[in-house]
């Protein structure tokens, strides 16, 4: 697409884009950061919104949470044993009393005494460390220790952790099963969250037919709208099907406008260089700026992403595997950016080869995948259109762009679905 749309005209592209007249096709990383810097730059938060902890997860934090005690809230020991005086060591000592978590040992401990004590159990007055129950013998009411202790050892001081009053969780924060673990220790029963953001969802194609209904042999039933539905309320979002758009311009064009009032606008199919492709003038029609409309990966090579009207929209590919790909890859990190998430980026790990694999050098490919414990097999799959192979991996092998072929052993990226 050329370059000599950007000025006056609402179609757009920005300047660094363009080349002798042309828009480059993005890099993977290069799309990638493009969404993440266009979408944080512009965002405007949501409102928040209090729900009792128990409905918190998988929601954003939308305040500081505050320690309300030291954590933790006295000296308590990390190991089942015995609380000691570290000058006493090694040598012998008299048991006077036993202390567990929940309660606490009400005397002093003396010279050559020694408290037997359970983990987690605050430590006793007068004690400066924990010998763990391995390194000591014992006769009736008599412990013997042969080795030097340290003072503190074994021990977690009051406070460790985190001081009464201050920040143990930012705002910007996708609330898991560890953050709830902490808004629960430090007294939160209600936690302040932005408001889900709400994505419209708009499948296009005269092919595509209902979900409960026989399709003819050039007909498919309308998968994407309920997948996207599905992976937007995984990553946090409120998702909103709207009918399907029929290749017919104005039809197209009035319900990506419906579409353009909530959040984020996904659009799957009509993205590519098709007659009957619709996606990009119905949205130059409603003013929009574009900051690419392809990206050298595979599957999902005719990737839309701009903004109209204030909202970010995407126009992913309509091949069911590309589309979901696609939304994991990018729309799910401006989707947390929505959301009020400080930054997100989803994750590449490493893993390693369990066989030979050969590609093509040029594109950034994402192939579906096994990864177990590490490492990775390659599945078989037959293109863009195989949900069945896709549903058989749990992740995709990331085909770096410039290199060829990896052997069994051979580190290669990937990430999980």
């Amino acid at each position: 697409m050329r370059c000599d749309r950007v000025g006056s005209h609402p179609y757009k592209f920005h300047p660094a884009q363009c080349e002798n007249g042309f828009v480059p096709v993005l890099t993977f990383q290069e799309a990638r950061s493009t969404v993440l810097r266009e979408v944080s730059q512009d965002r405007i938060l949501p409102p928040a919104e209090q729900v009792p902890l128990g409905e918190a997860a998988g929601r954003v934090l939308a305040e500081p949470v505050y320690a309300d005690r030291d954590l933790p809230a006295l000296d308590r020991s990390m190991r089942d044993g015995y609380a000691v005086r570290s000058a006493d060591l090694p040598g012998r000592a008299s048991v006077v009393g036993q202390v567990r978590a929940g309660e606490i040992f009400t005397g002093a401990v003396e010279w050559c005494e020694a408290v037997e004590i359970m983990t987690g159990a605050p430590v006793p007055k007068g004690t400066d460390a924990v010998i763990m129950l391995e390194h000591v013998t014992r006769k009736d009411d008599v412990i013997e220790v042969e080795r030097t202790v340290k003072p503190g050892e074994n021990i977690n001081p009051r406070g460790i952790d985190a001081k009464a009053g201050t920040v143990v969780l930012e705002p910007g924060r996708r609330i898991g099963y560890g953050e709830v673990a902490l808004l629960a220790t430090v007294g939160y029963a209600t936690v302040s969250v932005y408001r889900k953001p709400q994505v419209a969802i708009l499948a296009t194609g005269d092919e595509l037919v209902g979900i409960d209904e026989l399709p003819l042999d050039y007909q498919i039933r309308n998968s994407n709208l309920y997948s996207l539905a599905a992976q937007v309320r995984q990553a946090g979002g409120g998702a909103v099907l709207l009918p399907v758009a029929r290749d017919r311009a104005a039809e197209t064009r009035d319900l990506m406008e419906r579409g353009l009032s909530a959040d984020l606008l996904l659009i799957s199919g009509g993205v590519s260089a098709g007659k009957y492709d619709l996606v990009e003038d119905a949205l130059r029609g409603l003013g929009a700026e574009f900051y690419f409309d392809r990206v050298a990966i595979q599957p999902g090579a005719p990737l839309v992403f701009g903004k109209a009207r204030d909202k970010f929209f995407f126009g992913l590919p309509g091949n069911p595997v590309s589309t979901m790909v696609t939304f994991e890859l990018f729309a799910r990190s401006a989707l947390d950016l929505v959301a009020g998430c400080k930054a997100s980026a989803r994750p590449l790990l490493w893993a390693r080869m369990t066989q030979d694999f050969k590609h093509r050098p040029g594109l950034t490919r994402f192939l579906p995948a096994k990864i177990e414990c590490g490492d990775i097999t390659p599945i078989a799959w037959k293109g863009s259109n195989d949900i069945v192979s896709f549903c058989r991996a749990n992740g995709f092998l990331v085909a770096d762009a410039k290199r060829e072929s990896w052997v069994a052993g051979d580190l290669i990226q990937a990430f999980l679905k």
